[in-house]
């Protein structure tokens, strides 16, 4: 079974959308042990003793550098491949904190969004570098605040 029915059908988080089911549009992206993966082609049996983190795992409240960033740009047009780009962006800014613009159009090369606001979801990136703390951190203090909650 893809992890991605696990997460939207047995854990009811329904912010993980299923696009294509082959791994090519990058709605159903998620995080595993801070990496970007597909969860529609993620087994759920192979994420045994690894943090599965999705986009209501970046912050309880919805205020995470780059949610925050992509309300103030605006970014969502019809809003369903915003979770996996929301996503596949925390993994790149974990890894860069501070993304050139082909650093941001090389992590996001695999997130297609029919509507056409690549050049907004570049700039709510390049806001959410220079927000403080760095997605990582606040990445983190969310787990941590979830783990507390638990």
């Amino acid at each position: 079974m893809p992890l991605l029915w696990v997460i939207r059908d047995v854990l009811n988080l329904k912010g993980t959308k299923f696009g294509c089911g082959a791994g090519h549009c990058g709605a159903c992206t998620v995080h595993l042990d801070g990496r970007a993966v597909r969860s529609c082609q993620t087994p759920v049996s192979t994420v045994t003793n690894k943090q599965v983190t999705t986009l209501e795992g970046l912050s309880p409240d919805g205020t995470h550098p780059l949610q925050v960033a992509w309300q103030e740009i605006d970014v969502p047009q019809c809003g369903y491949c915003q979770a996996g780009q929301i996503m596949s962006a925390a993994a790149l800014l974990a890894a860069t904190p501070k993304p050139t613009d082909a650093d941001i159009d090389t992590a996001m090369n695999g997130n297609l969004c029919r509507c056409g606001t690549y050049l907004r979801i570049r700039e709510a990136i390049h806001r959410a570098a220079a927000m403080g703390p760095s997605v990582h951190d606040a990445t983190e203090t969310a787990r941590a605040q979830a783990a507390r909650q638990e």
